[in-house]
């Protein structure tokens, strides 16, 4: 009966064992595959959503400088002066610029 005991003892010391190693191969697994995406990552030419926003404001001045420009043609070229009302919908930051 002690052997049989000590068989079990000893079974269940290696089958925890080797769950421990498992999961730390997991964590070390999983750790080196964040570290491998964060450098695949930062190869890549993403831009951080601070640069993105920057240029979707210039892209929305340049747009409303257009139109008050093309506003402004328009009218010249009809032999007018150019329309106030058109100088009124733009924004402050096309004017600005």
């Amino acid at each position: 009966m002690q052997s049989e005991n000590r068989f079990f003892d000893d079974l269940s010391k290696v089958i925890n064992g080797a769950a421990g190693t498992i999961a730390g191969m997991g964590r070390e697994f999983e750790a080196n595959a964040r570290e491998k995406a964060r450098e695949w990552m930062a190869g890549q030419d993403f831009v951080s959503r601070e640069e993105f926003e920057a240029v979707k404001q210039m892209a929305a001045a340049a747009r409303e400088e257009a139109e008050l420009l093309k506003a402004r043609l328009d009218a010249l070229e009809k032999g007018g002066t150019p329309v106030k009302a058109a100088a009124k919908r733009a924004s402050p930051a096309a004017k600005k610029a």
